[in-house]
C-alpha cells in the first residue's frame, strides 16, 4: 500500500514538466505537501482535461457510494484486479488520471518497529503515478466531489526490501498512453511497468511521519547512521 507522499515543487514547475496550467479554481490554493495524505486535495491530470491541472481529494469515492467515508479504504486500487473490482472496472476505462508526486514515504519492518523511509527519482523530478478517478454527488449539499486513487503494482528490485508494493510510476513516454480512453483498460495498463531500479533513491527518515498533522521540510531530512 502507498498512503503517504509529498510534493514540495512550485506550481510553475509542475505545469512546465506536464505542459498543462492549474484549473482557474485552484490558481489560489497551495500544492506544496511534506505529508501527503489520503483525504488532502492533491494535484491530478485527468483524461477529460488533459491540458489542465486540477485538486482531487486522494481517496476514491465511486459515484454510488452512499457517503464519503469509503473514500478512506479506496486511495489505492491493485493493477493486478483493477478490472475486475466493481469500484474501480469502469473508472480504469473511462476515468484515468495523473497523479503528481515527486515522492512517496514507505515503512520497512526492522524486527519488532516499522521505520519510515523516503523514495524518489535520483533526478529529484517530480513524476506522475497511474491513477482513476470518479466524481460523487453529496446528498447532503448537493455539491460534487472529484477524488482519486492511485494503481500500485508488484515492487521492483529496489523497493521489494522495503516493501510488496510500490506506486506505478509512470515513464514520460507513457503518460498520454495512459490518459487515452480510446484505448482499452487491458492495453493501458501495458503502459505501467517496473521502475528501473536504477532511477530510485531511499532513505529513512524520522517516525515525525507518522503524524499527519506534520507537514514541514524536515520530514525529508535523512536520518543519521546512529539514528536507525
Amino acid at each position: 500500500m502507498c498512503g503517504r507522499g509529498t510534493l514540495s515543487k512550485s506550481k510553475a514547475v509542475l505545469e512546465k514538466r506536464f505542459r498543462a496550467r492549474f484549473s482557474p479554481m485552484d490558481e489560489e490554493q497551495s500544492i506544496v505537501n511534506y505529508n501527503v495524505a489520503p483525504t488532502h486535495l492533491h494535484p491530478v491530470i485527468t483524461n477529460e482535461n488533459p491540458d489542465q491541472i486540477q485538486l482531487f481529494k486522494w481517496g476514491l469515492i465511486p459515484f454510488w457510494a452512499k457517503d464519503a467515508k469509503i473514500g478512506s479504504r479506496m486511495i489505492n486500487s491493485r493493477i493486478e484486479t483493477i478490472t475486475e473490482k466493481p469500484s474501480f472496472r469502469t473508472a480504469v476505462k473511462r476515468r484515468r488520471c495523473l497523479a503528481l508526486f515527486d515522492g512517496f514515504y514507505e515503512w520497512k519492518k526492522i524486527e519488532n518497529r516499522r521505520q519510515p523511509h523516503y523514495i524518489h527519482l535520483k533526478s529529484k523530478e517530480v513524476f506522475a503515478i497511474a491513477g482513476i478517478w470518479e466524481t460523487w454527488k453529496n446528498p447532503a449539499n448537493n455539491t460534487t466531489v472529484y477524488s482519486f486513487s492511485i494503481i500500485t503494482q508488484e515492487p521492483n528490485d529496489f523497493m521489494a526490501p522495503l516493501h510488496n508494493r510500490m506506486p506505478a510510476i509512470l515513464m514520460p513516454s507513457d503518460e498520454q498512453t495512459w490518459l487515452d480512453t480510446s484505448i482499452s483498460a487491458e492495453e493501458a495498463l501495458k503502459a505501467i511497468r517496473p521502475l528501473d531500479n536504477d532511477l530510485l533513491a531511499a532513505y529513512p527518515v524520522s517516525n515525525q511521519v507518522n503524524r499527519v498533522s506534520e507537514n514541514v521540510p524536515e520530514l525529508l531530512n535523512p536520518l543519521s547512521p546512529n539514528q536507525t
